[in-house]
Order: C-alpha cells, then structure tokens, then sequence
C-alpha cells in the first residue's frame, strides 16, 4: 500500500475516533454475514474414522485386469504398460513409481 507523505496527518484523538467506526462497521460486517446452519444436519455428513460401514453396499464397477494392463509388485496397482519400468526374471514387474 503506497503512502501519501503529503497528506495531513490526524491527531491522535481523529486516529482513535476513525479506529472505534471502523470497528463498528467491521463488528456489523462481521454478523451480516453470517449463515444459520443446522449443526445436527451438518454433523449427519461427516464420517468418522473406524465408523462401522458393514451395513453400507458399493456401487463401484470393477473391472478386471486389461491385456495391455499389468499389477505392480511394489505398490499392487493396476496399470498401463506403459509404466513398467522393471521386470525381473520371476515375472514380477514394478511400475516407475516403485522402480525409482
């Protein structure tokens, strides 16, 4: 913020006078702006951590392995061809993540 040297400085009382509006004004900025939220609405779509989801189903699709798709042996992810850094002699190949 630049700052105007030329400018007329206030007294300490007009720098006072101006700070006491401005917290005013920021105090009735501050409540106009508020929302009123049902706390147990918005407590009803967090989950917990250990929450017990045995009662809750997937609609996830799976898929299985494609042929131009392998299983990484460092990191158990399905991916393409394309990321196979290294492949050792028993057949197990590691993508560049887990290579590097």
């Amino acid at each position: 913020m630049a700052t105007d040297y030329d400018a007329p400085r206030k007294t300490e009382e007009e720098l006072s006078e101006d700070s006491i509006e401005e917290l005013k004004t920021r105090r009735n900025d501050k409540n106009s702006g508020t929302v009123d939220e049902d706390e147990a609405e918005a407590a009803e779509s967090f989950e917990l951590p250990g929450a017990d989801l045995s009662h809750e189903e997937l609609t996830v699709r799976v898929l299985p392995r494609q042929s131009d798709e392998f299983t990484c042996a460092g990191c158990f992810l399905v991916r393409h061809r394309s990321q196979i850094a290294e492949q050792k002699a028993n057949g197990d190949a590691y993508c560049f993540d887990c290579a590097g």
